[in-house]
């Protein structure tokens, strides 16, 4: 399939620093890409100048004449002298745009609650955002480029948004840290890193496995190739050579990968520490109601959190989410009831917006180990400085002003104070913006191993379900509920809800969708058919692979036994590659399969 977009040996330094090195790629008719990497390792750029925005040092960008591109940076275009309708709707009556369905489900999920004649210049950071994103989706495009779309949307927006990137046929390139998302939609992942971009097929769950069997590979070389200067040493003390030959055998590496590995945590030996240090008691929300203005966010809700407690809160925005951290934090009254807290807690919370309570010239690893030079968990004791490069303060970073870091530093700062402070009770609002993937992964490890009670905001699906063992919502009906199911559970009730609303057009468009039952039940009866297909296909390349590794294992096994006799090995080794031709063939009908059964 032809590109859309080559580049063909480009390289990018700004100042000193090489961010791309000789890169060569493309991105096809219709394909679907995300971009991964550390914070300031070159996403943004590599975005740049493969849209024209940027020009390359050296090499060539090859683009189609009369390439579409629709571009969110992480900034917006939109004039402050303009209303949203102007500025999203090209100045369209509430007639014309709610008579095109895609245009009116576009409109509902991103500008919802806003006003469509209120200018722009009033407008948050995040309605902004929403705007901007609104005005790119509702044309058309050869090429979507996404720069973190997901910033100040809510879990039922994302997932949205997802859907309707699935449905569009244009081709897209995003560059996001929400790696639900990213399974969700791409097809393809690049790894941006040390100038260079690694492209690895499939999502991030998939580039994860790729890029750690690439580590295994690449210690077993390196093995190898100790062993082989070890030989070689011995060759030249004894004198003769000794020629040895070893088979190579190639292996599952999902399952290679996967199967020794312990869960992420000790949910109970957790719990039992955090109980250690807790006590029985921690916050109870009694018969509770918040208002907030004229929007009653809780009426007569009652919520208990025990010690080791993991808990996601979901709900729009708007919602009173952070309102509800708030009131467990104590920064909040409550409008009617009690919050009853514990006498043995110790409170953290993470805010949206960064503290701003240290002096211009303080230092980052001075000010840390102002904070504690040594930090307890379930895990042992770490150090403040080993805690500093785990969250990627390393060098120059060690020293460096607090006021000349930037936003994601910032953002890692104040996950890190907030840790060091030994909290038993830890809030976090929004704790994944403005970090790159290698940091979540990091703040995810720390937080396996951290005792006590965890109460974590976040539109970040992934790393919610990550972290957390219960979900709990804000349904708009003044109680915060129990969803045993998390975040789908969440988005099931949402969606029933908006069926029920009177006069919705989304409602509207369900409705008339539900009228006619005799296709969908058609649809769903096809449907039924092709699953049970697959998963008869699934069953019997099981049985087919299970056979396979049988009988390469007894090859395996021959070939061992046999490393003196060359003749018999190669025919052994002709028998093994046949069988592995086999498994691969039989590999892609069960990923075939599989896909469907979705």
């Amino acid at each position: 399939m032809a590109n859309l977009i080559s580049l063909e040996k480009v390289s990018k330094s700004y100042g000193i620093r090489p961010l791309l090195t000789e890169v060569s790629l493309g991105i096809a008719v219709g394909e679907r890409v995300g971009i991964v990497g550390r914070n300031g390792g070159g996403k943004t750029t590599l975005l740049e100048v493969m849209t024209g925005l940027e020009e390359p040092d050296t090499g060539r960008v090859a683009m189609n004449r009369g390439l579409l591109i629709g571009y969110l940076h992480q900034g917006d275009a939109l004039h402050d002298d303009h209303t949203v309708r102007e500025a999203v709707l090209r100045g369209k009556a509430d007639h014309e745009w709610a008579a095109e369905t895609s245009t009116r489900e576009i409109v509902e999920v991103l500008l919802a609650g806003l006003d469509l004649d209120r200018v722009v210049d009033g407008l948050s950071g995040g309605e902004r955002r929403r705007c901007s994103l609104a005005a790119l989706l509702l044309d058309e495009w050869d090429l979507i480029v996404l720069d973190e779309p997901t910033n100040h949307l809510d879990v039922e927006a994302v997932a949205w948004l997802a859907r309707h990137i699935r449905q569009r046929s244009s081709a897209l390139i995003v560059v996001t840290h929400d790696r639900w998302f990213l399974d969700e939609v791409v097809e393809t992942t690049w790894e941006v890193h040390d100038g260079q971009v690694d492209a690895f097929d499939g999502g991030y769950a998939a580039y994860v496995l790729a890029k750690a069997e690439r580590a295994r590979q690449a210690s077993v070389t390196e093995a190898r190739r100790q062993n082989l200067m070890k030989k070689e040493l011995a060759w030249l003390r004894r004198g003769a050579p000794a020629r040895t030959s070893k088979p190579k055998f190639r292996i599952d590496a999902a399952n290679q990968l996967i199967e020794d590995v312990p869960p992420p945590r000790d949910r109970f030996e957790l719990q039992k520490f955090a109980t250690q240090r807790l006590g029985k008691d921690v916050v109870d929300l009694e018969d509770v109601d918040l208002v907030r203005g004229d929007k009653t966010l809780l009426s007569h809700a009652t919520w208990r959190l025990g010690p080791g407690d993991r808990v996601g809160i979901v709900g729009v925005n708007g919602a009173g989410k952070s309102s509800v951290l708030r009131l467990i934090a104590g920064e909040l009254e409550p409008s009617a009831g009690r919050v009853k807290r514990g006498k043995t807690i110790a409170l953290r919370q993470l805010a949206q917006s960064a503290r701003d309570d240290l002096p211009p010239d303080a230092r980052v690893l001075g000010t840390v180990e102002g904070v504690r030079r040594v930090t307890r968990t379930a895990d042992g004791e770490i150090s403040a400085t080993s805690m500093l490069e785990r969250f990627g303060f390393t060098g120059d970073r060690l020293t460096a002003r607090v006021a000349d870091l930037s936003g994601g530093e910032r953002r890692r700062f104040e996950l890190l104070r907030a840790l060091l402070d030994e909290p038993n009770v830890l809030l976090l609002d929004e704790p994944t913006n403005d970090l790159d993937i290698e940091t979540l992964n990091v703040l995810e490890d720390f937080l396996d191993g951290w005792p006590g009670t965890l109460i974590v905001v976040s539109h970040d699906r992934y790393f919610l379900e990550r972290v957390t063992d219960t979900v709990w919502g804000l349904m708009g009906d003044g109680q915060i509920r129990h969803l045993p199911r998390g975040i789908e559970e969440y988005l099931e009730r949402r969606e029933a809800g908006l069926r029920a609303a009177p006069y919705a057009p989304a409602a509207a468009a369900n409705t008339s969708s539900a009228a006619d039952p005799a296709p969908a039940a058609a649809k769903a009866r096809a449907g039924g058919a092709e699953e049970r297909e697959a998963r008869k296909v699934l069953q019997r390349v099981d049985k087919q692979l299970a056979k396979i590794a049988a009988e390469k294992g007894r090859l395996e096994a021959e070939m061992a036994a046999s490393a003196d006799d060359y003749a018999r090995l190669g025919a052994l080794a002709a028998e093994l590659g046949a069988l592995q031709d086999q498994a691969d063939e039989l590999e892609l009908e069960w990923l075939e399969a599989a896909e469907i059964l979705g």
